[in-house]
């Protein structure tokens, strides 16, 4: 059955201590604690520089069962390579640790800065460098591959106009890539065109970029649009790039996770979302996941 997960973009905020946090939380415990609140957290330090395998290990024992994390790569592939001569960068991404997480390995998410413009060849080529399982993502890493081989998935995250390209939307579907729903405030494109067999939605802020919440009304409106990828279709009013919708399918998992963290808006949004999803009237017949932990946090992009 098809499952949304909600989260958090990071656990490691200063500002959500004696708020999120209840006062006197060691830092260490900081995660065990969100991730029996929600059942998935996006990895962002992953973002900045590699991390270390031990983290990797730490973080998915601290995590409770069921719970998934998503991992935000490297800016130095993103960003600085911005995708160009990756073989190398990529290998030591998966052999800095990423795999020792198992089987609470989820979305691997690829940013791309709001300069980069779409370039078809080089978007392509980088996409079938990707790894789509963990025995190929050790091959790559040129480590052993331990225990049962697992599917990865990826989604790539846009933020230039000249995204708004059929061929885009035609090359993430062709590598089963989701392409990446961002609500940014209206800062850069807001793309819902379904590419892959599960949603992957960023929640940077309603109205302020990182900053300003969610009101009831927008949260019901995202739950209602969660709910039509869930079923496998898609919103009526789904604000597409390419003129064809997605064939449907029987369901889709989704991965949404809210990035307004400046004032402590994020997990409080997030919890607020998941309960919108728990009063579906066919909630008897849905299976509802606990939620559980997900991990790391430095700061957003």
């Amino acid at each position: 059955m098809a499952k949304a997960r909600i989260g958090i973009s990071g656990w490691r905020y200063a500002p959500w201590r004696g708020d999120f946090y209840p006062r006197g939380l060691p830092q260490r415990s900081e995660l065990e604690y969100a991730s029996r609140r929600f059942d998935t957290i996006e990895i962002n330090g992953s973002f900045y520089a590699l991390q270390r395998p031990t983290s990797y290990e730490r973080w998915r024992t601290q995590a409770p069962r069921g719970f998934v994390f998503a991992v935000k790569a490297p800016r130095f592939i993103t960003h600085v390579r911005r995708l160009r001569d990756a073989a190398q960068p990529l290998a030591n991404f998966f052999a800095s640790g990423v795999l020792r997480l198992r089987e609470k390995l989820g979305p691997i998410l690829w940013q791309l800065p709001p300069s980069f413009r779409y370039e078809p060849a080089l978007v392509d080529e980088f996409l079938a460098q990707l790894p789509h399982d963990t025995e190929q993502a050790a091959k790559l890493a040129r480590q052993p591959h331990e225990g049962p081989r697992r599917r990865l998935r990826h989604a790539l995250e846009v933020r230039h106009e000249s995204f708004r390209d059929e061929r885009f939307v035609a090359t993430l579907r062709r590598r089963g890539v989701a392409l990446v729903v961002a609500d940014t405030a209206r800062r850069w494109p807001l793309f819902e065109d379904v590419t892959a067999g599960f949603m992957y939605l960023r929640l940077h802020g309603d109205e302020e970029l990182y900053v300003s919440g969610y009101s009831e009304r927008a949260l019901v409106a995202w739950a209602e649009r969660i709910r039509r990828w869930l079923d496998g279709a898609e919103p009526d009013d789904a604000r597409r790039i390419s003129a064809r919708a997605a064939r449907g399918r029987r369901g889709r998992d989704v991965y949404c996770y809210f990035d307004n963290d400046a004032k402590v808006r994020a997990p409080c949004d997030a919890q607020h979302l998941a309960r919108l999803l728990e009063r579906r009237p066919d909630a008897a017949h849905r299976p509802r996941q606990r939620h559980e932990p997900h991990v790391h946090a430095h700061r957003h992009a």
